[in-house]
């Protein structure tokens, strides 16, 4: 095999192999936790590391089924297993797990089950930029709507949707999952299993080291559910910092919602409710070489070095995503708005401003190939997250793309608000008192421990509309904690 061929095979498959290390690691904390099935499956076994565990930390297990569907694996895994299998009680078989009937297997077990292992760490849409075919048959499994679907809010790990099939697996029988996957898709399947009502009697995530054992960045876990319908369900679970650790953080899930702190989402449960005012997200274009220009002296210049004579109807002061995260200033930057609401006519700027106009078509072939759908039905050079809340002139900002509650208050520059890009959330407000006062509340320490109990640091946007959104500010009399010293400086200050 070509090392391009090995290197897309591995991305199709998400292709990590468990260490041994880990894998004993990981069934020794399950056998500590009193995890005793009579059958173990591995559904995607590899070389075998979760296997040859298994056979080791379970030894009352009548069964220890692994499957593959990389013959090359699988040729490895009966190398390292020959006592293990000569003795009958493993056995293993090529399978893939979007094919196989996994039904009429499982009807024949009996006993606890314990569906064991490390799922594919890869995205649909990175399938499909490969095009891989390692996928689950096409369909809105997360029931988002057109829109979200769209945006791409669609896009889901493949360990997910292996995940909430295993699940079905264990309805209506005793059992448990223990799965390696990233810590993001572990809360996502507990709070799907919330919401369907599944009869999840524990959970918990352990976190790992995934630099240390799968040289990859990223936020991963052992997430372990245990399954019995013959005890109540559970809405809670623990997070644990290491496979040694014993004691967890509780999280959970209230009012259908994750939540990452309880102790502290319910100490200020009084507070959850409606935002006021709506928060928005930036400006989106998915064209930032045309649309946002940058001033040097007199001049205008795009992102391809051209300069750019435009009239200024049109024409908005632009703070970026990392311009508020990290307290940056104006950087003399602006943005074309093209609309002041979705789908607004724009035949008006070839009379209005006709070297406007005349800009937009010289880019017409880029502003027309942009890659969304969300732009097809709509007028030429059309942009989105646009309303009248766009053209208030005062803003509280914060970047959902940070790892800390830092909000910004933002004057209007030259006479104009202050527009942002997608990155950004934003509450706009007619006058600078009522910004003043909602800056401060915001700062409150009722205000940020709530919204830091409903938010999940680890996630790659961790601070999210939705959260914001469920904060009603107006039931803030008084703030208790001030704003830090310069976080009141506006505009090119800020």
């Amino acid at each position: 095999m070509t090392t391009a061929a090995a290197r897309k095979q591995r991305i199709e498959f998400g292709d990590f192999q468990t260490p041994d290390a880990l894998a004993v690691a990981v069934c020794r904390r399950l056998h500590d936790l009193g995890i005793c099935p009579d059958v173990v499956i591995e559904p995607t076994c590899g070389v075998g590391a979760f296997v040859e565990a298994a056979a080791q930390f379970f030894p009352t297990a009548k069964q220890i089924l692994g499957f593959e569907v990389n013959n090359d694996y699988l040729e490895i895994s009966h190398a390292r297993l020959q006592g293990e299998l000569a003795s009958g009680r493993v056995r293993l078989a090529q399978a893939d797990f979007f094919a196989t009937r996994w039904q009429s297997i499982l009807e024949v077990l009996t006993g606890s089950l314990l569906v064991l292992g490390n799922f594919p760490w890869v995205t649909n849409s990175v399938q499909s930029g490969i095009g891989g075919d390692n996928l689950p048959r096409k369909a809105n499994f997360q029931c988002h709507n057109g829109l979200d679907a769209i945006m791409g809010k669609a896009n889901f790990d493949i360990s997910e949707w292996m995940l909430l099939e295993v699940f079905r697996w264990l309805e209506g029988r005793q059992g448990d999952v223990a799965m390696l996957v990233k810590t993001a898709v572990a809360r996502k399947v507990l709070a799907h299993a919330q919401r369907q009502g599944l009869a999840i009697a524990s959970s918990c995530i352990i976190k790992i080291d995934a630099k240390k054992a799968f040289d990859v960045s990223v936020d991963a876990c052992l997430l372990i559910v245990r399954f019995n319908s013959a005890l109540p369900a559970t809405d809670e679970y623990q997070v644990f910092d290491s496979l040694e650790a014993t004691q967890g953080q509780r999280v959970g899930h209230r009012m259908g919602v994750s939540i990452a702190s309880l102790d502290a989402f319910d100490a200020n449960i009084a507070l959850v409710g409606q935002s006021p005012e709506k928060w928005r997200s930036g400006v989106k274009h998915d064209a930032a070489a045309v649309m946002e220009l940058t001033r040097h002296g007199q001049l205008l210049q795009n992102g391809y070095g051209e300069t750019v004579d435009i009239e200024s109807d049109y024409l908005y002061p632009l703070m970026k995503g990392s311009d508020i995260g990290n307290g940056k200033g104006w950087r003399k930057k602006y943005l074309l708005v093209t609309q002041r609401y979705v789908g607004e006519s724009t035949d008006s700027i070839r009379t209005r401003t006709p070297k406007t106009w005349a800009y937009l078509q010289k880019h017409a072939d880029i502003l027309g190939a942009r890659a969304s759908s969300i732009y097809v039905k709509n007028p030429p050079f059309s942009v989105f997250g646009v309303g009248a809340y766009s053209f208030r002139p005062w803003r509280i900002a914060i970047c959902g793309l940070y790892k800390s509650l830092d909000f910004r208050l933002i004057t209007p520059l030259e006479g104009k608000p202050v527009m942002f890009d997608d990155t950004v959330y934003y509450l706009s407000f007619d006058n600078e008192m009522a910004a003043q006062q909602v800056f401060t509340l915001l700062h409150s320490y009722e205000a940020k421990d709530l919204l830091s109990s409903l938010i999940f640091w680890d996630e790659k946007r961790p601070v999210k509309a939705s959260i914001l959104n469920m904060l009603d500010w107006s039931r803030l009399h008084t703030a208790k904690e001030s704003p830090q010293q310069g976080q009141l400086s506006l505009g090119v200050c800020a």
